[in-house]
């Protein structure tokens, strides 16, 4: 099993940092990379012609080798809601059709076809929170459920309250023989759970750097179907486009886009200082792999779960939750102060929609878990 990896991060001996899914520590090596990057900054000229290309194709690369992809299939970002934003760019809902999403979904993968529903004429669907924490059953249902047509269904694949899996191997198929679109949010699962777009064949894939890919915020990549290629993107940008430069005698020598996810790069896109320490942290996790990250990961929620039975706690059924997140219900409501008390004790987690959301990673060992457990015990 891979071993704890916490002497590679900045995180005391004394400190249980239990939420990954909120903020990925950064790892001291992309720190040190983010300093020389402020220090590159602060003299420009020094910087090699040759460095913002290569930049560019280092992160794209270490991206498109997280997701199964091809690195001339994604596009540099900002964050989820950017590739989001794109996608509904690129996808023509019909009217009277219908869009599924799922109950509580993070905002990033739902506003935007909310926001668009009334002027498009289309239906939002809304598949609620199955009882059983089964999301995959439920979301296969309401593919298959008769009705108005199915044009997409923009879900995350883990649900970042509950910590719930979306089984795409599963939803994927339904989908296409529905005819209907997939986006996926896969911000809870790049990098820590096996992701291939090459089998799954999703229409739109994102995911930012700065949770579970232990990088900064602001760093995000979006994987677009070569059949989505052709559009137009959200931004208008030179480097979008065959011949536009300020180094020629001609400015706009010409303007039609580039081949492949390129053309929807966002604007602004030379941020050598964080697109440095993402490729860092996304490399990193690339070479543990997604098949040990997660065998860790599920023994130390599994010990969590067996450490917090008889605690008064509901905890999901290990069949229908991720590996890495354990997301701890409250029959009798949990109590309003319990996070911040559990951070006064040097404990640190997540309060989501009613749920205490425990997320370790790779720096967490099992006297985190057990430090957790006795912490609760004491104060809930």
């Amino acid at each position: 099993m891979l071993p704890s990896q916490r002497a590679l991060f900045d995180i005391p001996h004394d400190v249980c940092y239990l939420n990954a899914a909120a903020w990925g520590p950064l790892p001291i090596s992309s720190q040190e990379a983010g300093r020389i990057g402020v220090a590159r900054k602060g003299q420009p000229w020094k910087i090699d012609r040759q460095f913002p290309a290569q930049q560019f194709a280092r992160a794209r690369s270490a991206a498109a080798r997280l997701i199964g992809a091809e690195a001339e299939d994604v596009a540099l970002i900002s964050s989820v809601s950017y590739g989001v934003a794109t996608a509904a760019k690129l996808l023509q809902i019909p009217e009277r059709s219908r869009v599924l999403l799922l109950e509580d979904d993070h905002s990033s993968p739902v506003l935007e076809w909310m926001t668009r529903a009334e002027v498009g004429g289309y239906a939002i669907e809304v598949v609620k929170r199955p009882e059983d924490g089964d999301w995959t059953a439920a979301l296969v249902a309401a593919i298959e459920r008769p009705g108005a047509p199915l044009a997409l269904a923009s879900v995350s694949s883990v649900h970042w309250s509950d910590g719930g899996a979306v089984d795409l191997d599963r939803v994927a198929p339904a989908l296409r023989r529905s005819g209907a679109a997939l986006l996926v949010d896969a911000t809870h699962a790049a990098g820590v759970m096996k992701l291939d777009v090459r089998e799954l064949d999703p229409d739109f894939l994102v995911f930012p750097t700065y949770k579970w890919v232990l990088g900064p915020y602001g760093r995000a990549f979006l994987y677009i179907a070569k059949r989505h290629q052709d559009g137009i993107p959200l931004e208008q940008t030179g480097y979008g486009r065959r011949g536009v430069s300020a180094e020629q005698a001609r400015y706009l020598a010409d303007t039609a886009f580039v081949a492949g996810a390129r053309r929807f790069d966002m604007g602004e896109r030379d941020h050598f200082i964080s697109l440095e320490m993402a490729s860092i942290g996304m490399e990193m996790v690339a070479g543990w792999g997604s098949a040990a990250i997660s065998e860790r990961l599920a023994w130390l929620t599994g010990r969590l779960a067996e450490g917090l039975r008889n605690l008064g706690a509901a905890v999901p059924d290990e069949r229908v939750r991720a590996p890495h997140i354990l997301s701890l219900g409250f029959p009798q409501g949990m109590r309003e102060d319990l996070v911040a008390r559990l951070a006064g004790e040097d404990v640190h987690v997540a309060a989501r929609l009613g749920r205490m959301r425990i997320s370790p990673h790779v720096y967490n060992d099992e006297e985190d878990v057990d430090r957790f457990v006795a912490a609760f015990r004491k104060l809930a």
